[in-house]
């Protein structure tokens, strides 16, 4: 779940402001900072390699986020690297393959289950949202006759975000304990982004993230499909035949049932608050629980066709430039496509990813075009919310390095 309160910040970077009361509190590390690999790989990426980058990673984050990265290469073992603890006063250290909510990254499960309908001719990407919601979108300028299903995976819809609206913003940085139960349907909260006129008007090439667009999509799906939820969809169709067993959609249930880290934030009176338990992420736009180990193999599965056909797999990576990302190291900008981003690599060529910015975790996935290397990256708070840019910044200089098979730190 991502907003655009401040630019391409959201509703958890103001949240971050409301809630920064006090000084930092750096995490200790955990007992084991890396494994996996054993020693430099054939092409030099290693897990001292990764280890070095991981730690960037997290002084990027202030020093307070507990963070664990998992690089999977075809043929070879794992790298791993972990630092922090499973939580604010725990001395165990950070899960070597925890369940996190992957918030937005559940926007690219979405997308396939939508471009695998397409392929099946049960819907169409030209398709307008009128046609398959009538009088959804409509009101204070929102046009759903003008809006396509490409559109909402694409994020070119113009529809405003429904999580800047002030009444959520509010109860999610102001109550949010009050509120941390939320089961809000999709319906409601697409009528409340309703209540506001469209960014922009679309079909003029503009780009702006929503997550109202992905809200539409799910429900579209549901409807082409026959009535099945947008969950189930999710589950039949790419949990169940990749074998995802840490990958489930829990809905409105609080509860993480794996190996989790407990996810805190500071409060204006110094305590802290714990955000772990919530229902707040759960409809499609972020609605996902997931591993590192699950989200590498999800996105290497969709790099090697088995999850699309290649007509659909095609449109995914047709691109719009977005604008709300850091330019990666390469020194050129990315495309957004269809639920995944499309990323230039310093070695040549491109990897797909596509970003979760929780209420207080953080996933960040990547695989290169081939599929033969994909990397994840799990961040959770303790006392503060990250500067997204400093974050994201570190993260593309690791991704880079492990997926272009870089590395200077000798045999681990």
């Amino acid at each position: 779940m991502r907003g655009a309160v401040t630019g391409k910040r959201g509703v958890v970077v103001a949240w971050a402001v409301a809630l920064a009361a006090s000084a930092l509190v750096v995490v200790p590390a955990g007992a084991d900072a890396g494994k996996g690999g054993g020693s430099r790989g054939a092409g030099g990426y290693s897990a001292a390699d990764l280890r070095t980058d991981l730690a960037a990673v997290r002084a990027a984050g202030g020093g307070d986020v507990n963070v664990v990265a998992r690089v999977d290469r075809r043929g070879q073992a794992p790298l791993l690297a972990r630092f922090g603890t499973a939580g604010l006063g725990s001395k165990a250290p950070v899960p070597w393959d925890p369940e996190f909510r992957v918030a937005s990254t559940t926007k690219t499960f979405v997308a396939v289950v939508v471009l695998q309908l397409a392929a099946e001719h049960q819907l169409s990407l030209d398709q307008t949202v009128e046609h398959w919601l009538p009088g959804v979108v409509a009101g204070h300028g929102n046009d759903g006759a003008r809006i396509t299903v490409r559109d909402l995976l694409q994020q070119t819809s113009g529809l405003f975000d429904y999580v800047n609206d002030p009444a959520i913003a509010d109860a999610m940085i102001n109550h949010f304990t009050e509120n941390r139960f939320d089961d809000s349907s999709p319906e409601r909260l697409v009528a409340v982004a309703m209540t506001h006129p469209p960014v922009f008007a679309p079909g003029g090439g503009r780009w702006a993230y929503s997550n109202t667009n992905y809200l539409l999509a799910s429900m579209i799906a549901e409807k082409a499909s026959g009535g099945q939820s947008w969950r189930e969809l999710v589950e039949h169709r790419v949990i169940a035949p990749l074998g995802l067993r840490h990958t489930y959609l829990p809905g409105a249930d609080p509860y993480l049932v794996g190996p989790h880290e407990r996810v805190t934030i500071t409060g204006p009176d110094g305590a802290a608050i714990d955000l772990t338990d919530q229902s707040f992420e759960h409809n499609a736009d972020a609605g996902v629980v997931s591993t590192p180990a699950d989200l590498d193999t999800f996105f290497r599965a969709l790099a090697t066709g088995r999850l699309l056909p290649a007509a659909q797999w095609a449109e995914m990576r047709r691109t719009v430039p977005y604008d709300d990302l850091p330019v990666p190291p390469a020194g050129t900008g990315g495309g957004y496509g269809l639920g995944l981003r499309t990323v230039p690599l310093t070695c040549g060529g491109t990897y797909y990813m596509h970003e979760g910015d929780g209420l207080g975790t953080y996933a960040r996935p990547a695989v290169g075009a081939d599929g033969r290397r994909a990397v994840t990256i799990s961040l959770t708070t303790t006392t503060a919310l990250i500067d997204q840019d400093k974050v994201n910044r570190a993260v593309e200089t690791l991704t880079d390095h492990a997926l272009c098979d870089s590395g200077k730190s000798g045999a681990a």
